[in-house]
C-alpha cells in the first residue's frame, strides 16, 4: 500500500477543551489555535456550537480569525436544528468542516440511543445529506460512528451506514476508538477492511482514545492500514485517559520515514505551553517531553549513551532530540547504580579529564556516597573527587 501524507485533525479545542477542570477562555482558545496554526495544523476541531451560546460563539470567532488555509471544524449530533448551528457558527470561515457524530455499535444503540439500527442509519444519512445541502459545494462533511472501537460484531451494518453517508455528501469517514478496551490490532483489521470499501475520494480517519495506553500505537498503526487522517490533542489530553497525542504520533511517524508536513521545532515550546494553559503538568516519564526521558543512570545505559553521543542513532535515544525542540539529548546522572562512564563524562564537562581505568579505580568512592545520599550532583562530584 502506498501511503499518502499523513492529515493531522486536532481536536485539542474541543475534546481537549471540554475535558478540563476549568474550560478555556475565548482568548486562551484563540492562543491555541494560534499555536496549532504555527505547528503546521491545517485542520482544527473549534467546538460544539449547539452546546451553548459560548461555544457557539467561540467557534464563530476562531471562525472569523482563521486564514485562508485553515479547515475550521465544528462538532454536532446528527440532528437538524444541531447541524444548522453549526453551520452557522463557521460558515464564515474559507474552509468550514460539519462534523457529525452518531453511534452506530450495538450497545449504544439498543442501551443509550434505543433505537432500531436501520433507523439509526436513515438518521446518520440524512443528517450528512442536510449538513451536504448547507455547504454546497463549498467545506466538508465528516461523518463519524461514535464506539466504532465496539463494532466488531456488526461491521457490515457500519460499513455499508458509512457507504451511504459517502452518497450522500461525506468527505471524511472517522472511525474512532471512543473507548480504548481492546488490542490496537484488532482495531486496525477494523479499520483496513473499511479503508478497503470507501470510495476513493473520500479520507478515511481514526480518533483514538488512551484508556489503556495504547492510542499513539493504534493511531500509527491505522494510518499504515490505510487512515489518512488521524485526530489528535495537543499534550494528549482529553476526556478520562486523554487523547491520541499529536506529538507523539508525529514523532513515531517521522522516525518511520513519514514526512508529517508539522513544524517539529516547536513541539517542545507549545507541550510547555499548553501544559501551563490546562493545568496538567507533563509528567516526569512522559514520552518526548518528560524532564527524565534523556536522562541515564545505570552503567550499561551511560556506557552506550557516552560512545553515541555524538552520533546520529544513540544507543539509548528514540530520536534526536533536537528535531523537536529540546537541546540536549543524554544526560548522565550519578547514583549507586552507575558506572565510570558517568564519572568521565560528569568529571569532563567540568575541566577534569580524567582515564576509564582511574575512574574504575575510584568509582567505589562515589558509590558508597551515593548509597546514602542518592543521587550526586555535578557539585557534590567535584567537591569529593577533590579530597581523593
Amino acid at each position: 500500500m502506498t501511503h499518502k501524507t499523513p492529515v493531522f485533525h486536532d481536536t485539542t479545542l474541543r475534546d481537549g477543551n471540554q475535558s478540563l477542570a476549568k474550560p478555556w477562555s475565548l482568548q486562551e482558545k484563540l492562543e491555541v489555535f494560534g499555536l496549532l496554526r504555527e505547528l503546521g495544523v491545517s485542520r482544527i476541531e473549534t467546538g460544539f456550537p449547539s452546546a451553548s451560546q459560548m461555544d457557539f460563539d467561540t467557534c464563530r470567532t476562531l471562525a472569523e480569525s482563521a486564514d485562508s488555509q485553515a479547515v475550521v471544524g465544528a462538532l454536532t449530533r446528527a440532528v437538524q436544528n444541531d447541524i444548522k448551528t453549526t453551520h452557522e457558527s463557521i460558515a464564515c470561515a474559507a474552509n468550514p468542516r460539519i462534523h457529525i457524530v452518531l453511534a452506530l455499535s450495538p450497545f449504544t444503540m439498543e442501551n443509550v440511543l434505543r433505537m432500531p439500527p436501520l433507523k439509526v442509519r436513515e438518521l446518520a444519512v440524512s443528517a450528512v445529506s442536510y449538513a451536504r445541502s448547507l455547504l454546497g459545494e463549498r467545506g466538508e462533511v465528516q461523518f463519524t460512528a461514535e464506539h466504532f472501537g465496539d463494532c466488531m460484531e456488526n461491521i457490515d451494518f457500519v460499513t455499508e451506514t458509512f457507504l451511504r453517508c459517502c452518497e450522500a455528501g461525506a468527505d471524511i469517514i472517522n472511525m474512532p476508538n471512543t473507548v480504548e478496551r481492546y488490542r490496537p490490532k484488532l482495531f486496525t483489521d477494523m479499520v483496513e477492511r473499511v479503508v478497503g470499501r470507501l470510495p476513493k475520494r473520500v479520507m478515511a480517519s481514526v480518533h483514538c482514545h488512551n484508556d489503556l495506553g495504547m492510542a499513539t500505537a493504534t493511531s500509527v498503526e491505522s494510518y499504515f492500514a490505510g487512515a489518512v487522517q488521524i485526530e489528535t490533542c495537543l499534550n494528549g489530553i482529553g476526556e478520562r485517559a486523554g487523547n491520541a497525542n499529536l506529538f507523539e504520533i508525529a514523532a513515531v511517524l517521522n522516525n518511520c520515514g513519514t514526512g508529517t508536513g508539522l513544524n517539529m521545532k516547536l513541539f517542545a515550546k507549545t507541550a510547555t505551553r499548553i501544559a501551563e494553559l490546562s493545568d496538567t503538568p507533563i509528567h516526569p516519564k512522559a514520552p518526548l517531553f518528560g524532564k527524565e526521558v534523556t536522562m541515564h543512570r545505570s552503567g550499561i545505559h551511560q556506557d552506550g549513551a557516552a560512545k553515541t553521543k555524538s552520533m546520529a542513532k544513540g544507543a539509548y535515544r528514540p530520536m534526536n532530540f533536537s528535531e523537536i525542540g529540546i537541546e540536549h539529548n543524554d544526560r548522565l546522572g550519578f547514583t549507586s547504580q552507575s558506572g565510570r562512564s558517568a564519572l568521565v563524562e560528569i568529571l569532563s564537562a567540568s575541566g577534569i579529564e580524567i582515564s576509564e581505568e582511574r575512574a574504575s579505580e575510584i568509582l567505589g568512592i562515589f558509590k558508597s556516597v551515593s548509597e546514602k545520599e542518592g543521587e550526586l550532583p555535578a557539585e557534590r562530584i567535584l567537591e569529593i573527587y577533590s579530597g581523593i
